[in-house]
């Protein structure tokens, strides 16, 4: 099948998220406008060194083969800049040779606007304003933090861990945890356990990251020697008997995951440091701020974990 836009799993990314831009950024908070375009100008042919969410898109892209039929991601690049300072980002873009040909420059206005213009399932920006405005227009998107993880180009693989409550599913268990305590999470949680959760932010590109999985699997099947290169976990502070309610919601939706890990309370860096995802999606800050210096990290602003402060995690 020929796979246009709508039919594709479309990630958008700020090109604070793509690479990075700290020091332009300090150019632009500290002196100006005019500064940061001077800025961007005269370093137009200095190649921008990976951000965040590069290996994340780097990965995503080599999904794709040369054929029409065979091109089932797209990454889009969102950017506040102008297209004349822009010039420096789709020219660090060509030299890492990333298959990004479609860009929207918007000389400051904001880039969440146009998501579903381009039938995204996810932004990621390091710029916390924009993801939060995208979460209130009830948008997919994540913030991304700064990490010291370098991507191993001898590695085949695309790693990606979620965290449950609050980014695939949605904050309903969470509240009673908060609310009401571990004891009556739990109790809850296994009163319902046949019942499947409301989907979360990020369910719709969970998704779409799963058929690309069973997609992989797939053309194993047919060919031998192909390895699928797509896994995916989930990392949740969820024990038993809570870990029931996660299987029954994953049966309900029709998909899969590789690895699952019910920490009980455990620091999820411990695993996080063993399965490096090249990007892992949780809803709580603190526990993004916890390991985005060992894997790249995206916090999603999304319910009850981003009200009031609250910082107590159920999954």
């Amino acid at each position: 099948m020929t796979y246009f836009i709508d039919d594709k799993l479309v990630i958008a990314v700020a090109s604070s998220a793509l690479f990075d831009l700290s020091e332009s950024d300090r150019v632009f908070r500290e002196d100006g406008v005019e500064a940061y375009r001077d800025h961007q100008l005269e370093r137009e042919d200095e190649v921008l060194l990976p951000g965040a969410a590069f290996a994340l898109v780097k990965r995503l892209l080599s999904l794709n083969g040369p054929d029409a039929g065979e091109r089932p991601v797209e990454v889009i690049l969102l950017s506040r800049n102008d297209p004349g300072t822009g010039m420096r980002v789709f020219n660090s873009v060509d030299h890492y040779g990333l298959d990004v040909s479609r860009a929207a420059f918007l000389s400051g206005g904001d880039p969440f606007k146009y998501l579903d213009a381009f039938n995204a399932a996810l932004f990621l920006s390091a710029n916390p304003d924009d993801v939060l405005d995208a979460v209130r227009w009830g948008v997919p998107a994540g913030r991304v933090f700064p990490t010291a993880f370098v991507d191993d180009d001898s590695e085949h693989e695309l790693r990606i861990a979620f965290d449950f409550d609050g980014v695939i599913a949605d904050d309903s268990a969470d509240s009673v945890h908060r609310e009401q305590g571990l004891a009556e999470f739990e109790a809850s949680e296994l009163a319902h356990a046949l019942e499947p959760l409301r989907e979360g932010p990020l369910h719709r590109f969970f998704t779409g990251i799963a058929q690309l999985q069973a997609r992989e699997l797939d053309r194993s099947l047919g060919d031998n020697t192909f390895r699928p290169r797509l896994r995916i976990a989930i990392v949740t502070a969820r024990r038993a008997p809570a870990h029931r309610r996660v299987v029954t919601s994953l049966r309900k939706w029709g998909l899969a995951v590789d690895e699952t890990f019910f920490l009980g309370g455990i620091d999820k860096s411990r695993v996080l440091r063993i399965f490096k995802p090249h990007i892992f999606f949780d809803d709580r800050l603190d526990a993004v701020q916890q390991v985005s210096g060992i894997v790249p990290s995206a916090h999603v602003p999304f319910g009850i974990a981003n009200h009031n402060g609250g910082l107590a995690d159920a999954g």
